[in-house]
């Protein structure tokens, strides 16, 4: 696809006079368009909803998600990546975010990095993919030749395969078995993707880790069950959260939670089924990791 005839490079006829609006004047602008975001997402629910199935299904089966993208697109995969061990309790190896160009492109541009198919694929060798993974690229564009190189590589070994992009019809996405196409408009900075596109694209992974997560037990309720108590802070989260799903005064959720391991979720389970430490565990592991279907079970 030719790049000038790209939704995300054609220019905002609303904001052609930016240069000559006050800072009030272009925060508003901004706030507007933002608007646009939801709704650009939305036709695209149902091919989300299946990402998230098939990311159930990959960890399920002991498999992995991957994220791929350059410049705005790779930090954010890795940014939803590098905060699912602490929301969600999970090996830092589960979700694996990737950026063209390596670590220190999070904070500096690597040169022709993203032009290189054949990095796509290394990448992912690296990591010893394997047909029980799912790689998503992530293209605003959906063109990028390192995501590309990664999804035909991803795909010949068997992979699900998934591109996020901002363009109908991208290269991303007909290289992907799932192609989610997020129409968000032109951006008010003429093809600075890191703003509505960029935002698009952080809320699609966010639906694509938290639903995944979701499904196989990571929440009860609407509560983050496997929450990792990394800090003082965070202990006293998961005595909000055992609190919050039992009931039971602060001091109950801090023993329960001390005799569990520090695991709310064995925590809460222990609780509301008024089994010991073993039991509870064994009904979990039963449910598959489930506090709800632990319960159906007591």
């Amino acid at each position: 696809m030719d790049l000038n005839k790209m939704m995300t490079e054609t220019r905002n006829p609303d904001t052609m006079h930016l240069d000559e609006m006050s800072a009030l004047e272009i925060v508003t602008a901004m706030n507007r368009e933002d608007r646009k975001v939801p709704e650009g997402i939305e036709p695209v629910l149902p091919q989300i909803a299946a990402v998230v199935e098939t990311v159930e299904a990959a960890f399920r089966n002991g498999g992995r998600l991957f994220y791929l993208g350059a410049g705005t697109s790779g930090r954010l995969g890795v940014l939803d990546a590098s905060e699912c061990p602490p929301t969600f309790g999970v090996e830092p190896g589960m979700v694996v975010g990737l950026i063209a160009g390596g670590d220190r492109a999070l904070r500096f541009p690597i040169e022709g990095a993203e032009d290189s198919r054949e990095l796509g694929r290394k990448d992912l060798e690296e990591h010893d993919l394997c047909a029980r993974d799912v790689v998503v690229g992530i293209a605003a564009s959906g063109r990028t030749p390192y995501v590309l190189g990664a999804l035909d590589y991803a795909r010949s070994i068997g992979c699900k395969t998934a591109a996020i992009a901002c363009n109908n019809g991208s290269a991303v996405g007909q290289a992907a078995d799932i192609a989610i196409e997020a129409q968000v408009g032109p951006e008010v900075l003429t093809g600075s993707t890191r703003l509505k596109a960029g935002t698009a694209q952080k809320m699609i992974l966010n639906m694509i880790t938290t639903g995944a997560m979701v499904r196989i037990g990571k929440a009860y309720q609407n509560l983050m069950v496997d929450v990792v108590q990394s800090n003082e802070k965070l202990e006293t989260r998961a005595e909000n959260i055992v609190m919050a799903a039992t009931g039971v005064e602060r001091s109950q959720a801090r023993q329960t939670i001390d005799a569990a391991g520090g695991k709310v979720k064995l925590a809460i389970t222990m609780i509301l089924t008024g089994r010991d430490v073993e039991q509870a565990a064994q009904l979990l592991e039963e449910a598959g990791g489930r506090v709800r279907d632990a319960l159906r079970m007591k």
